[in-house]
């Protein structure tokens, strides 16, 4: 059976449109920070999408390579990719099964790329696992993951669940015949502490958490309440 996430993304033609893609350029100011500009090192973006950031970063002289579940997302990286002629590689793959072994100084899991929207919580360790062994020894994460203690903050709702953590609900999704089908989607929330447990279980070390804002992310800044997401910083 198809997951929901992998229906969602199946032409998902107007992705650039949505509001968590404005922030491209000011996301990929706070990789290019973190890194502090080091172009040698080949960066793995995991659930790329489109390949937004992926495509950003080619343009600034990185070497990117983007990875993702859709083959239509993917096919819409490569055209910009090609229009622009920029040397990016897209490879439609699914992050639990990744079989790279320290191939990457870099790896970029952003907007709920790949994390958070898998069936169980065992599958969002085994993508912290698969990037863990991608990575290089000193090699970094960035990554984002959907802020538990924001769903706390809102009203109770029937459809967040506090013993899991998980919000279940629905979305409706346009077919490119204009048909219309209901998807039964559900979304793991988190803390920072139970994120750092995991990355730290993943062999990760040095954590760092940081904001994610409505204008971007914010390294000198807090998680707190009011943001959807929180990111993070790991070193292998």
């Amino acid at each position: 059976m198809t997951q929901w996430y992998a229906e969602l993304y199946d032409h998902f033609d107007d992705y650039s449109e949505e509001p968590y893609t404005q922030n491209t350029r000011a996301e990929v100011d706070f990789i290019e920070q973190v890194i502090a500009g080091d172009r040698s090192k080949p960066i793995l973006d995991v659930g790329c999408g489109n390949g937004r950031h992926s495509l950003e970063l080619a343009r600034r002289g990185y070497q990117v390579l983007g990875i993702d579940l859709s083959a239509s997302m993917l096919a819409q990286g490569r055209r910009v990719a090609d229009a622009e002629n920029l040397a990016v590689c897209f490879v439609q793959c699914d992050a639990r099964e990744l079989s790279f072994e320290g191939r990457f100084g870099v790896a970029i899991m952003l907007c709920e790329g790949a994390f958070s929207l898998m069936e169980i919580d065992a599958m969002d360790f085994a993508i912290l696992a698969n990037v863990f062994r991608s990575l290089k020894p000193g090699g970094r994460l960035i990554m984002t993951a959907p802020n538990a203690a924001f769903m706390l903050a809102q009203p109770p709702n029937d459809a967040f669940d506090l013993t899991t953590l998980r919000e279940t609900f629905t979305l409706d999704k346009v077919n490119p015949d204009g048909s219309h089908k209901t998807l039964d989607c559900t979304q793991r929330y988190y803390t920072c502490p139970e994120l750092r447990g995991l990355l730290e279980r993943a062999g990760f070390r040095s954590v760092e958490f940081f904001a994610c804002t409505g204008t971007g992310y914010e390294r000198g800044e807090k998680p707190a309440g009011t943001h959807f997401e929180f990111g993070a910083i790991a070193e292998k």
